[in-house]
C-alpha cells in the first residue's frame, strides 16, 4: 500500500463529489427562477440515493466477481469483504475501500447529468424511482462491461480512461430517451426559456472544472506520471473546448456569450475524459477543439430535430463522450502511457474499431433500457408535471419553497 496514492485518491474522490453540487448550480442557473430549487434538488439528492445503492448492490454489480462478462455478482452486498486491504484487480496500492468510495462519486453524478435533458417538467418522486432503477439496470452493468474484471467490452479491447462511455455516453443516450418519452416543455417554441442566473451557471462551471481534475487525474489510481498526464490533458481539453465554442458563436452569431463559454468548457472536459490518460497536451488541445465544434453543431441542430433537450445533455455529454471515445482510438499512444494502448496515428487502427464497437454497444443498450424505464415509470407514476404545476413551477409545487422572495 502506498500512502501518497491513498491520499491522492481520497482527495480526488472529494473533488468528484464536489462536481455534483457544481452541476446543480450549473443546471440551476440555466432554468427559470420558478424551477431553480427543483432543478438543484434533482442533482443534489443523487448524493444520498445513489450512495446508498452503491453500498448495498452498486459496487458489487460494477466491480464484483464477474457473471458472464455482463455484471458482477452480489457477493459484496453491503460491502461485505470490502476492506482496507488493496485490490489486486483494480488498485493494488490503495485500500479497496478508497477505490470503492472514489467510484461511488462517478455513480452519483451520472444520473444527475441526465436531469438537464428534462429540466422544468418532471415530478420529483417518479424521477427518484427512475434514477435508482436506471443506475441498477444501466450504469452498473455498463461500468462492469468497461471497467470490471472480466467485463466483456474490456476483454474485447475497448478502453475508457475516466468515463467517456461509462458516464457521458450512457447519460447522453438516456437523456435522448427521456426527452422523446416525456415530451417538450409547455410553450416550447413560443415561450422564452432564458437562463435566470448565468453567474450561478458560471460558478457551477468553475466547480465542475475544478472537480474534473479529480475525475480524470484520479482515474490513474496513483499519484504518478499518468495522473499528471491526465491532469494536463484535462485542462487543455477544457480550455480548447471553450475557445472553439466561442469561435463558432462568433462565426455564426457575430458575438460570444458567457453561456457559450461555459458550454464549450464542459464539452471539452467531457470529450477529453475517455482519452485523458493516453494523450499528450497537443493531442488534448486538438480533441478539445473538435469537442467545441462538434458539440456546438450538435446543440445547434436540436431545433431542427424538434426535441426539447432543455440543458443540452445530448449535444454536450452524449456527443462529447462519443467523440472522445473515437478520438481515443485515433490519438492514444503508449509513448504517453506505456500501460495504455496505441491508436490509429500510432500504427494501431484496430483500436479505433474496438472503440466504435464500444460506442454502439453502450449507446444502444443505454437508450433502449432507458426508454423502457421512462415508459414504465411515466405510465405507472406519471413523471410529467401536471399543466398547472408546470406553469406554477417545480419549486412551489414539488418542494413548497421559493428561491427568491421578490
Amino acid at each position: 500500500m502506498n500512502k501518497a496514492d491513498t491520499a491522492f485518491i481520497l482527495a480526488s474522490a472529494g473533488l468528484v463529489l464536489l462536481m455534483t453540487p457544481g452541476l446543480a448550480l450549473f443546471y440551476g442557473g440555466m432554468v427559470r427562477k420558478k424551477n431553480v430549487l427543483g432543478t438543484i434538488m434533482q442533482s443534489l439528492f443523487m448524493i444520498s440515493l445513489i450512495s446508498i445503492e452503491w453500498v448495498y448492490i452498486g459496487y458489487s454489480m460494477s466491480f464484483g466477481p464477474d457473471i458472464g462478462g455482463f455484471v458482477g455478482d452480489l457477493s459484496w452486498f453491503g460491502l461485505r469483504g470490502v476492506s482496507g486491504a488493496p485490490s489486486a484487480d483494480y488498485a493494488p496500492t490503495i485500500p479497496q475501500t478508497v477505490f470503492m468510495v472514489y467510484q461511488c462519486m462517478f455513480a452519483v453524478i451520472t444520473p444527475a447529468l441526465i436531469t438537464g435533458a428534462f429540466a422544468e417538467r418532471v415530478r420529483f418522486v417518479p424521477f427518484l424511482v427512475f434514477s435508482l432503477a436506471w443506475t441498477i439496470l444501466v450504469y452498473n452493468p455498463v461500468c462492469h462491461w468497461v471497467w470490471g474484471k472480466g467485463g466483456w467490452l474490456a476483454e474485447f479491447g475497448v478502453v475508457d480512461f475516466a468515463g467517456g462511455l461509462v458516464v457521458h455516453a450512457t447519460c447522453g443516450a438516456a437523456a435522448l430517451a427521456g426527452v422523446l418519452v416525456i415530451g417538450k416543455r409547455r410553450g416550447y417554441g413560443k415561450t422564452s426559456f432564458m437562463p435566470h442566473n448565468l453567474p450561478m451557471t458560471m460558478l457551477g462551471t468553475g466547480l465542475l472544472w475544478f472537480g474534473w481534475f479529480g475525475f480524470n487525474g484520479g482515474s490513474a489510481l496513483a499519484a504518478d506520471e499518468v495522473a499528471a498526464t491526465a491532469f494536463v490533458a484535462t485542462h487543455m481539453g477544457g480550455m480548447a473546448g471553450m475557445l472553439m465554442w466561442v469561435v463558432m458563436e462568433w462565426l455564426t452569431l457575430g458575438k460570444a456569450t458567457t453561456l457559450g463559454a461555459a458550454s464549450g468548457a464542459i464539452s471539452g472536459l467531457a470529450t477529453i475524459t475517455p482519452t485523458a490518460g493516453f494523450v499528450g497536451p497537443n493531442a488534448a488541445i486538438v480533441i478539445g477543439c473538435l469537442a467545441g465544434v462538434c458539440c456546438f453543431l450538435a446543440v445547434s441542430a436540436k431545433a431542427r430535430f424538434k426535441f426539447d433537450d432543455s440543458l443540452d445533455v445530448v449535444g454536450i455529454h452524449g456527443v462529447g463522450g462519443i467523440v472522445g471515445t473515437i478520438c481515443l482510438g485515433i490519438f492514444a499512444s503508449k509513448k504517453v502511457n506505456p500501460g495504455g494502448v496505441d491508436g490509429l496515428l500510432a500504427g494501431n487502427p484496430i483500436q479505433l474499431y474496438y472503440q466504435i464497437v464500444g460506442i454502439v454497444a453502450v449507446v444502444a443498450y443505454a437508450f433502449v433500457v432507458s426508454w423502457i424505464l421512462f415508459k414504465v415509470v411515466h405510465g405507472v407514476m406519471g413523471m410529467r408535471l401536471p399543466e398547472d404545476a408546470e406553469i406554477e413551477g417545480m419549486d412551489s409545487t414539488e418542494h413548497s419553497e421559493t428561491a427568491y422572495n421578490n
